[in-house]
């Protein structure tokens, strides 16, 4: 798989989804936490228009957190129209950025999630293809990085995708749709409702 290809059909795919949505959906809760479809949309605008300099002044501004950064530019880029949203990610879609010390793995990870985060408040459907549901599963239970995983969310539990060839890990199981364990390893609670096995328990006292 060609992964920044991949991030470029994500991007556009997003931005046509977002161009058609009513002021009502724009303003639905998502699945991140405190966020609306607007700020989420905004959030994935972030690396295509804040430069690292810039980033680093947020960084000092929040005290060194970088999740207090993030949120505080998102919030900047919230204010403008989400068709002007939808329009960088369509515009900079082929942006080859990646987070320090990170590959592309990354990125496309961040819009596979937010995208889930967008489309099942919404009940809106797509059909994403199973090589990137597999590497974005890969790259979350393989690194479990902070910036995605809830700290030990997935240790010690075995990972089965029930309509994929992929599994992952070793102990009790959590199975169900490659959507709803990505949105459950990365501490999305509306996800565990969607999934079985032995390991559900665990893993909804984890991230609940």
């Amino acid at each position: 798989m060609d992964t920044f290809a991949a991030i470029a059909d994500e991007r556009r795919a997003l931005a046509a989804l977002l161009t058609g949505l009513t002021d009502e959906q724009q303003r639905t809760p998502s699945l991140c936490e405190q966020w609306s479809v607007h700020e989420v949309a905004a959030h994935l605008v972030v690396p295509l228009e804040v430069s690292i300099p810039k980033f680093a002044v947020a960084m000092v501004a929040a005290r060194g957190s970088f999740d207090r950064a993030n949120v505080r530019l998102a919030r900047e880029q919230a204010r403008r129209p989400l068709a002007e949203l939808a329009g960088v990610l369509r515009d900079r879609a082929e942006s080859r950025f990646t987070p320090p010390g990170l590959g592309p793995e990354a990125p496309l990870t961040d819009l596979i999630v937010h995208g889930l985060d967008i489309r099942w408040p919404l009940g809106l459907a797509r059909d994403v293809p199973g090589e990137r549901l597999t590497a974005t599963l890969e790259f979350l239970t393989v690194t479990q990085h902070g910036s995605f995983v809830p700290k030990g969310a997935a240790d010690g539990l075995r990972f089965e995708a029930d309509d994929l060839d992929w599994a992952h890990g070793d102990g009790p199981v959590v199975r169900g749709s490659a959507e709803a364990l990505l949105l459950a390893i990365t501490g999305r609670t509306a996800a565990l409702d969607h999934l079985g096995g032995d390991g559900v328990a665990a893993l909804r006292d984890r991230i609940a």
